[in-house]
């Protein structure tokens, strides 16, 4: 049932779910290893100076891209990583190679193309 809007629904609350569970990972786990290793929970204190007048934090900018990255890894080796397998498994039970299994084409989109050829045969 692709494009249910129930589906839908359920993706998103699930998603704001994970959200919550993945900033908990990060802040309450990785971060504090990085702490032991480096000494600091962050690194907003590290290169900040002034110039003209004006205080320019490069560590604030280095400790949002390291969240960014943990954050990255965790949705990766969490969600991503696992549903690959999880389909490569489905794949292999049914039978299809990985070529088959994208070479498979969508029943809609079959169906669309023949709709989509029809309509230029009557013009």
């Amino acid at each position: 049932m692709k494009g249910n809007v129930v589906d839908l629904a359920v993706a998103v609350v699930i998603g704001a779910a994970f959200g919550a569970v993945v900033t908990a990972l990060v802040d309450n786990i990785l971060m504090p290893l990085i702490a032991a290793l480096v000494g600091k929970p962050s690194f907003d204190d590290v290169l900040r100076f002034t110039l003209n007048g004006s205080e320019i934090a490069f560590g604030s900018f280095l400790t949002a891209l390291v969240n960014f990255l943990l954050i990255a890894a965790a949705v990766y080796f969490a969600l991503v990583f696992p549903m690959q397998k999880l389909n490569e498994k489905l794949a292999a039970r049914r039978g299809l190679t990985e070529e088959e299994a994208a070479e498979e084409p969508d029943p809609q989109l079959a169906l669309l193309e023949q709709i989509r050829d029809e309509l230029k045969n009557l013009r």
